[in-house]
């Protein structure tokens, strides 16, 4: 990839933004993290630092501000982008509607006219599975017609729906839209790793939280689906597996131009029961649940077919639940341990003070 030297990352401090970045980094990429630092850490800047040996160059810029996304691309001189940056909670989404039209796509709308305007026409777009729907059976096939349940998941759509119309009308652009399923796990250092701001939306962060007891208990939504256990299936996917994708697939767009979409997942799914006691494994204790009403906008299976990376990406996902979870759980005691000694060092400052 001689001609891709800067890689923009838009979110690049969060869960699956970090570690791309890291993994880039240790590929020997420049990377600049786009970030707001909505729902992520700016201490992540650091931790990846620690990780690769150099901190990743940092702007801190919100893309619905049209004037400073226009402001950087003009500066930058970005060879490719990869869009993590958005709201990601379907539930919240079904909720605020109207924000996630506006954050998402329009955010997205500054960002592509930011870089078409730069002469950046390459993006890998962070899509999701969510974008099949409900009513498409699984495993969920790249051909098959898309149709979201939830708000979220009409934003990502509509995007591969842009990066689609942008690619067809201009033979310069090429564009990949990774419909990934449910990244879990952390960095095997432990340093980066899922850490959503207040309560989490997702699965594992939140069966975390319970394991270190700062929530309660895991409140899973549904158990009367048409599942074996009655609690969705889901499609797990180590988020380091996940990032070598992003990898792949900027590989591909420095030989290819056009739009394709590619599921990354490991073909393979699980319940929310059955994730909940591979976690129970990785802490060495049982994990306290109770059962809750559905959620609106969930559905019963999702899980990957996983032909088209393998063949188009030369990618496959390597990790096993048991390994997502153990990750998780070391990164959660490291995170907790952090967050006690940074408590003891300002204590002690103001004391001595």
């Amino acid at each position: 990839m001689g001609n891709m030297k800067h890689i923009v990352v838009t979110g690049g401090a969060g869960f699956i933004g970090s570690h791309t970045v890291a993994a880039l980094q240790q590929e020997g990429f420049a990377v600049t993290v786009l970030d707001n630092f909505s729902n992520s850490d700016p201490s992540v800047i650091g931790r990846i630092g620690q990780i690769t040996g150099q901190c990743p160059a940092l702007a801190e810029i919100d893309l619905r501000d049209r004037d400073a996304v226009f402001s950087f691309f003009r500066e930058a001189g970005a060879d490719a982008v990869i869009h993590f940056a958005g709201f990601k909670a379907v539930g919240e989404s079904c909720l605020h509607p109207l924000d996630y039209f506006h954050n998402n796509i329009g955010g997205t709308v500054n960002l592509l006219a930011a870089m078409d305007a730069a002469g950046c026409k390459r993006i890998v777009f962070s899509s999701s599975a969510t974008v099949y729907g409900d009513k498409n059976p699984v495993p969920f096939v790249e051909t098959m017609p898309t149709g979201a349940a939830n708000p979220y998941g009409r934003t990502k759509r509509v995007i591969e729906e842009m990066l689609s119309d942008m690619t067809a009308s201009d033979p310069a652009w090429s564009a990949a839209a990774l419909r990934y399923f449910n990244p879990v796990g952390a960095h095997p250092s432990g340093l980066i790793g899922e850490n959503p701001n207040g309560i989490p939306d997702n699965l594992v962060p939140y069966i975390a939280k319970v394991a270190c007891g700062e929530l309660e208990a895991l409140r899973v939504f549904g158990n009367d689906y048409d599942t074996p256990d009655g609690t969705c299936l889901r499609d797990y996917i180590h988020v380091c597996d996940l990032a070598k994708g992003h990898i792949c697939a900027m590989r591909y767009l420095a030989e290819h131009t056009g739009f394709e979409t590619v599921n990354l997942g490991t073909g393979r799914s699980a319940s929310v029961l059955e994730v909940l006691h591979a976690y129970e494994t990785a802490c060495g204790r049982k994990l306290p649940y109770v059962i809750a009403p559905r959620r609106p906008g969930d559905i019963p299976r999702m899980q990957a077919d996983v032909r088209k990376a393998k063949r188009l990406l030369h990618w496959s996902a390597e990790s096993d639940l048991v390994t997502m979870c153990r990750d998780s759980w070391h990164f959660t005691i490291m995170q907790k341990e952090r967050r006690e000694s940074h408590a003891v060092h300002r204590h002690q400052g103001v004391s001595e003070g």
